[in-house]
């Protein structure tokens, strides 16, 4: 099975949701659940995007993108 890809925005989106239902009383295992997601993506997800907005995330993503190219053109 392979594995799914989520859009940047998807993603912010997603830990947003997370964060509304904890801070309105419900159980952070509970909230992860109830969006169809795992747990342990979620807190990997936490871990790498935390703090960011959509945006940010997605200029990462495409920082990213960016030096894998120029990786693979530079000689070294």
């Amino acid at each position: 099975m392979g594995r799914k890809q989520h859009k940047p925005e998807v993603t912010v989106a997603k830990l947003r949701q997370v964060e509304a239902l904890t801070t309105q009383g419900q159980p952070v295992a509970e909230a992860i659940r109830s969006i169809g997601m795992a747990e342990v993506t979620y807190y990997r997800w936490r871990q790498e995007y935390g703090g960011l907005k959509s945006d940010q995330v997605k200029r990462l993503k495409d920082l990213e993108a960016e030096y894998v190219r120029f990786r693979r053109r530079s000689p070294i």
